[in-house]
């Protein structure tokens, strides 16, 4: 909870735009319930996602990850809307206010339709939409499973919307975690017609169409989910940018949606494919790249000032991709969209 029982009003600049934050809310949740698109990730205070400048006003900023907001950056007066509760009225700068990618936030039922392993680790779920009903959200954007004891675990949608004109529904990734009160439930005990309840869409991850630019997407493991929902919708609307796909896993098999991808190649000629295995063993017999994911990208390309990544995966490989790409390529730090994947343990190793 809040220190305060009154609520506050934050602007943001330079769009202008106001809102009121009820008690007990932290900026990004109210932000979120009156439509205003304020970048943000995780809402955990664990990715970095929704960093802002505060520029007038008094917050209190909850427990969180230094990756996500280091104590220079505090100090700079740089706050995450996702850990905040004003405690005056504040003004907040951040440049990515919008309401484009605004969908309402509802909660529905989802039943289980099919279920497949690709790998090991890995199953992806099938997820049909009741009779008659319309999820609105943009490739890249994720929805919240919500579980009887009143937690949540977050999968973004693998699948683009225009897929919901033929077959009303949502297709998953889910990476196991051992131990993990939901994956566990997954590997061990879900079967097709079970039902789930969801709630979404959330996130700012998603294709700023307005742009030309040539696009990196940049994806560990089951971070692909997203960006195949991403390499839809380029497919989708035709697209002419260059995108240019770097998948990383440990060993191959965690490119498990490899032959997917190249079957893609053949159909968006200006999408390109570089897959990355950091721990190949000799019985994989793999020839391709090898190292860490974002590291291939920074052997290829010398000069970033120009594009755009979209980057999705572990957090160490997002953090890393964000730092490196700015101070070492020249990445305009609000061309470097992310969506960290995180576990419960994640989330609480501050």
């Amino acid at each position: 909870m809040s220190g305060s029982d009154s609520s506050f009003k934050v602007t943001v600049q330079p769009s202008g735009r106001s809102f009121a934050v009820e008690p007990g809310e932290t900026i990004l949740a109210a932000a979120i319930r009156q439509g205003i698109g304020m970048p943000y990730g995780c809402r955990d205070g664990a990715c970095g996602s929704c960093k802002c400048r505060k520029l007038e006003g008094e917050v209190r900023l909850r427990e969180h990850l230094d990756d996500a907001l280091n104590a220079q950056e505090e100090a700079q007066g740089i706050i995450l809307a996702c850990s905040a509760w004003p405690q005056s009225d504040v003004v907040i700068e951040s440049d990515q206010v919008s309401s484009e990618a605004s969908y309402p936030i509802r909660k529905f039922p989802v039943r289980v339709l099919h279920l497949e392993r690709p790998a090991p680790d890995v199953i992806m779920a099938q997820m049909m939409l009741p009779a008659g009903d319309a999820f609105g959200y943009r490739a890249g954007q994720y929805v919240d499973v919500l579980l009887k004891d009143g937690s949540r675990r977050s999968y973004s949608m693998a699948n683009a919307p225009h897929t919901q004109a033929t077959q009303r529904g949502l297709e998953l990734h889910i990476r196991h975690t051992p131990g993990g009160l939901f994956t566990e439930q997954v590997f061990a005990s879900m079967k097709e017609k079970d039902i789930l309840r969801v709630e979404g869409p959330f996130g700012s991850f998603y294709l700023r169409e307005a742009s030309d630019k040539p696009i990196v997407l940049l994806a560990s493991g089951t971070g692909f989910a997203p960006v195949k929902a991403l390499i839809e919708h380029l497919q989708h609307l035709g697209s002419t940018r260059a995108a240019t796909l770097y998948w990383g896993g440990r060993r191959p098999r965690d490119l498990y949606m490899d032959a997917w991808v190249r079957e893609r190649l053949a159909q968006l000629p200006t999408l390109r494919y570089v897959p990355v295995v950091s721990d190949a063993l000799p019985e994989d017999g793999w020839s391709g790249r090898t190292g860490f994911v974002h590291q291939a990208v920074l052997d290829d390309l010398a000069d970033l000032s120009s594009y755009e990544v979209y980057a999705c995966g572990a957090p160490v490989v997002v953090n890393a991709a964000r730092a490196d790409f700015t101070a070492l390529r020249g990445l305009p730090e609000d061309a470097f969209f992310a969506d960290a994947f995180l576990t419960e343990a994640d989330k609480h190793s501050a």
